[in-house]
């Protein structure tokens, strides 16, 4: 009998907090809210993350990318989480690995002609 008591003070309390809807409406706005949030704004920032990563992981001496300040090259040599870019007529600048464009690379890579 005291817990139906309880049960019934707390009822009551919620309800007068959330006047117009009950406290599972509101709670269920919340998490749908939050659900809403995770899939339309987190989940595709840490993919796009995870997956320039992984493209930067996978560049190897020879090939053509673009760094994000636009500059284009042949990558002459890797050194742990820098690399060297070999420009056009010899010219050698030295980057961070992330400092590669993903989205620019795959652009101009298509365009360039081999070489």
């Amino acid at each position: 009998m005291r817990e139906n008591l309880h049960y019934q003070k707390m009822s009551s309390i919620l309800l007068q907090a959330v006047p117009g809807g009950g406290a599972y409406t509101q709670i269920a706005l919340m998490v749908a809210i939050v659900a809403i949030f995770y899939f339309f704004m987190i989940r595709p920032q840490q993919k796009k993350a995870k997956d320039a990563k992984k493209f930067s992981d996978e560049i190897k001496k020879g090939d053509y990318v673009v760094t994000i300040g636009g500059a284009h090259g042949r990558v002459a040599e890797l050194e742990g989480e820098t690399f060297i870019l070999e420009a056009e007529r010899g010219a050698r600048m030295k980057f961070s690995k992330s400092a590669i464009s993903m989205e620019s690379t795959k652009v101009f890579a298509d365009k360039k002609p081999a070489a």
